[in-house]
């Protein structure tokens, strides 16, 4: 398999709840690259968020988080930039302790 060319583009971008929610999933015939990550809390409470990259058929848990109880304070946004890739049926997923919370996804799409 060969993944030559690499869209980029948004992945995600969702208000998140207090329970665990795909809010990405890896397509099939393709791989994505997580290039960045920003967490805006537009609560005026400071406010702990959860963000797992889960590969297909496991559940979200401390093993494959990248975030975890992390503190975003009241009116600030947190970007985290990296390279992770995911492979078809792999999820993101996350939770915050309490509504107020978006996290928008970047990065790009390569197909066979």
């Amino acid at each position: 398999m060969a993944y030559q060319a690499v869209t980029p583009r948004r992945l995600a971008q969702a208000a998140v709840t207090v329970d665990y929610l795909a809010i990405f999933t890896g397509t099939t015939n393709s791989r994505t690259y997580v290039k960045d990550i920003d967490i805006c809390n537009t609560s005026s409470s400071a406010r702990r968020i959860y963000i797992s990259l889960v590969p297909d058929q496991e559940v979200v848990g401390v093993n494959n988080a990248i975030f975890y109880n992390a503190l975003i304070p009241a009116y600030t946004t947190v970007q985290w930039t990296g390279a992770q890739i995911l492979n078809a049926g792999d999820t993101v997923q996350a939770k915050a302790d309490a509504v107020g919370v978006t996290v928008t996804i970047t990065g790009g799409e390569a197909t066979e």
